[in-house]
């Protein structure tokens, strides 16, 4: 999984999902945890709450997001890099 912030220009990080949690003492959130290997080591939360669950979900319908889920060639190489993103 790739990463880009504004903050760090064209940096580029390199991460990988390390898991997700639903936590309930502040809430219903899920927690979703990133752990950057590449260029530095970091760990990245995101909590997110239902109906940004559902929009996630939502934004996946797509056409063009299931053919990429449902096309098992991808599996099986390595992805090319984005120039931009």
């Amino acid at each position: 999984m790739l990463f880009r912030s504004t903050g760090l220009g064209k940096t580029e990080l390199v991460a990988e999902i390390d898991k997700v949690e639903r936590i309930t003492r502040n809430g219903d959130y899920l927690v979703l945890h990133v752990a950057t290997i590449e260029p530095v080591k970091w760990k990245i939360r995101a909590a997110l709450e239902y109906k940004d669950v559902l929009a996630v979900l939502r934004s996946c319908l797509k056409l063009s997001i299931i053919t990429f889920i449902l096309w098992p060639v991808r599996a099986f190489r390595q992805a090319k890099r984005p120039d931009e993103f």
